[in-house]
């Protein structure tokens, strides 16, 4: 197996740039912070070129690198805004388990499964939007954690949390991403939304 081809770096932006913009902007939900993050990664990647093993393609190691500008962005934004302050109240009377523990309401049917879903630009457009509802903190924490994949630990350490904490604002933030989808997609697409 020989080593993956190398784009020369002029070819960089044409082969990978709508790529790694598109990867950053559902991470960021922030136009110009994705912009600008994929520059930062064009520029690292150019400094660092001859870091680059080919043990993996190029893209991949490209990917690799955005992750890590896009965790060192989540890392400054935490520190810029404690994870209390704009953590909205669970909505009064309407919680959606009863006195025992049981769901009052459950989840919609959503009639699809979530790989296919997240395959679908059209789905990951709406989530994009939905994340963007989120405060700054809830859309942090759910994407290191869902689309990322980072583990508790990880987690904790780059938006400076407890782990108690974590489970908290990721519980709020599924919910809320759930009534959003709900609202937003699924209920439209099965007609009973507005």
């Amino acid at each position: 197996m020989g080593k993956p081809e190398q784009i020369d770096p002029a070819d960089w932006v044409d082969r990978y740039g709508d790529y790694l913009f598109r990867y950053a902007m559902l991470r960021l939900r922030d136009r110009s912070a994705a912009e600008d993050l994929v520059q930062e990664t064009f520029l690292a990647a150019l400094r660092d070129r001859g870091a680059f093993s080919g043990k993996s393609a190029e893209a991949t190691w490209l990917v690799g690198i955005l992750k890590h500008k896009i965790a060192d962005h989540f890392r400054r934004q935490s520190r810029e805004v404690s994870l209390g302050e704009d953590d909205p109240p669970d909505p009064a009377g309407e919680s959606v388990f009863d006195a025992s523990g049981h769901w009052t309401a459950g989840p919609a049917d959503w009639g699809a499964n979530p790989e296919d879903l997240f395959r679908q630009k059209e789905f990951l457009d709406q989530l994009a939007e939905c994340l963007s509802d989120l405060s700054p903190n809830h859309a942090n924490a759910f994407t290191l954690r869902e689309i990322e994949g980072l583990g508790t630990g990880e987690i904790c350490k780059v938006l400076d949390v407890r782990e108690t904490n974590l489970w908290v604002i990721l519980h709020r933030a599924r919910m809320l991403l759930r009534r959003c989808l709900e609202a937003r997609w699924f209920a439209k697409r099965t007609g009973k939304g507005s």
